[in-house]
């Protein structure tokens, strides 16, 4: 169902032909990578939060982890992941397929990582661990709704891109 409401998403804003579906798993970064055909600091990955009532999504780059000194900076409190069952709750995606497009819960807000900006194109998942949606970081800016760039990673700076 995940990749049909995301693809009806992206179809109202101009971006179905973007999605590429494949035979293989891209539920994570690397079998992303491996699945578009591009180095895994591309792959822009959606991560979920517990954040007061609901949830924060970041979306960051594949090579990229969660500072939880930089987390708690800017939201006050510790990261603390969903579980899966939370994750379909606040963000109508199953683990491995998760994306920042076509979330309908209110209390879930999106924001992009720094992490991404080094990059004219990325990849996120579109709605399942078989898809990958090719965008610029304004266009995903824009499809996701973000509520802005947060600087919340750490260990890309170090990649030598």
């Amino acid at each position: 169902m995940s990749i049909e409401t995301c693809r009806a998403y992206l179809r109202q804003r101009g971006y179905e032909d973007r999605i590429r579906e494949f035979d293989v798993s891209s539920a994570t970064v690397e079998l992303a990578a491996q699945a578009v055909g591009c180095e895994p600091a591309r792959i822009a990955k959606t991560l979920s939060f517990l954040h007061e009532d609901g949830a924060v999504l970041i979306v960051c780059a594949g090579d990229a982890k969660i500072d939880n000194s930089k987390f708690k900076a800017q939201f006050h409190h510790k990261a603390t992941m969903l579980n899966p069952e939370q994750v379909v709750t606040f963000t109508g995606h199953q683990i491995g397929g998760v994306c920042p497009f076509a979330i309908e819960n209110p209390a879930t807000v999106t924001y992009l990582d720094v992490s991404l900006q080094r990059f004219d194109i990325v990849y996120p998942a579109a709605g399942n661990a078989a898809s990958a949606v090719r965008l610029t970081c304004e266009e995903l800016s824009q499809l996701a709704d973000s509520a802005g760039w947060i600087d919340v990673c750490k260990g890309w700076q170090d990649a030598g891109q």
